[in-house]
């Protein structure tokens, strides 16, 4: 969605953008260069110091190669991957990379990485948030940018049914389960949206909560998504890790839906405490029952109108657009 909302953004603006992704992806109305091979294994379910590997044919090095072959053609390359090949092939490239970077620390051999290319080409690296930021060794030296979304795509729902919601992948550090524990002792039907990516964690769900009022509704469209989110009570967040901003906490907010979300990582920036949302002691079940029995008492519409003042495409383009002028004038000079 980051990279959707940003590159429609730019286009809109009168940039030419193209992007480099693995072959099979989609990106609706922008210039896109699929690249084929194996996907890395997904850093969030390593270890912090496992060595750095990469598979058979590997897609971030195919992705890699074809960005050195046009880099030509273009002022600015933007580093989407959170992988330690983009930050150490920075230095061999002709033109400037900005590195926008999704996660918290996860690896340190990437911390490292990037923490040289942090003192080697300052300001070109990128966060979401300032608890994201921190996490990593070169905090003083990320800019950063926030996220935002299209409010045209989501409808304020003022009057929702009696349901929460829960959306992201399912998989252990998402930790599924503690929403599901909450919403079972408050009697409250669960409607879960996302990705099944681990099929063992799930029937494991349903084998610990076989009473448990539970509505799985697959993966959806953002169409669709606004849609079904906007009838919910509140959304609950309940990550095990550091999640670096959250989405979906904004999707929820556009759609008049306060969110329930564990004192950790992106959520604890967003969530307006008492007015848009509760946030709630990290791991703590209790923490989500009493929110959960609370959330009713919060105004729809404040939260529609945080989404509105705070996490739209103008202002967070205009973020971006200032962060690439100034990597841009730095090279220049």
């Amino acid at each position: 969605m980051t990279l959707q909302n940003l590159a429609w953004e730019l286009q809109r603006r009168g940039h030419e953008i193209q992007v480099i992704a693995p072959a099979g992806s989609r990106l609706p109305r922008v210039d896109l260069q699929e690249i084929p091979g194996n996907l890395q294994i997904p850093a969030q379910t390593l270890e912090r110091e496992v060595p750095i590997a990469l598979p058979s044919h590997p897609v971030i090095g195919g992705m890699w190669d074809y960005a050195r072959q046009v880099q030509r053609h273009w002022d600015l390359l933007v580093n989407f991957a959170y992988d330690w090949l983009p930050f150490y092939l920075t230095p061999f490239f002709e033109r400037p990379i900005a590195h926008f970077i999704s996660m918290g620390s996860l690896s340190a051999a990437l911390d490292k990485i990037a923490d040289r290319v942090a003192q080697a080409f300052p300001g070109t690296l990128g966060v979401y948030t300032q608890v994201q930021a921190d996490t990593f060794p070169f905090a003083g030296a990320c800019r950063i940018l926030g996220s935002a979304i299209d409010l045209s795509l989501y409808q304020f729902v003022a009057q929702p049914e009696n349901a929460l919601a829960w959306v992201a992948r399912i998989a252990p550090e998402k930790a599924l389960e503690d929403a599901v524990a909450a919403a079972h002792q408050c009697r409250v039907t669960l409607r879960i949206f996302g990705k099944l990516q681990d099929q063992d964690y799930w029937e494991q769900i349903l084998r610990d909560y076989p009473d448990a009022s539970l509505d799985y509704r697959g993966f959806l469209s953002t169409q669709e998504l606004q849609q079904q989110l906007g009838q919910c009570r509140a959304l609950l967040m309940t990550p095990r890790w550091l999640e670096a901003f959250g989405n979906v906490a904004i999707e929820a907010l556009s759609c008049g839906v306060p969110v329930i979300a564990y004192r950790r990582g992106g959520p604890g920036e967003i969530v307006r405490d008492g007015l848009t949302g509760f946030l709630v002691e990290p791991d703590s079940i209790p923490g989500l029952v009493g929110a959960i029995q609370r959330c009713d008492q919060l105004d729809r519409s404040a939260c529609r109108q945080q989404a509105e003042a705070e996490y739209s495409l103008s202002a967070w383009g205009d973020r971006f657009e200032a962060w690439f002028e100034e990597i841009l004038s730095r090279g220049e000079g």
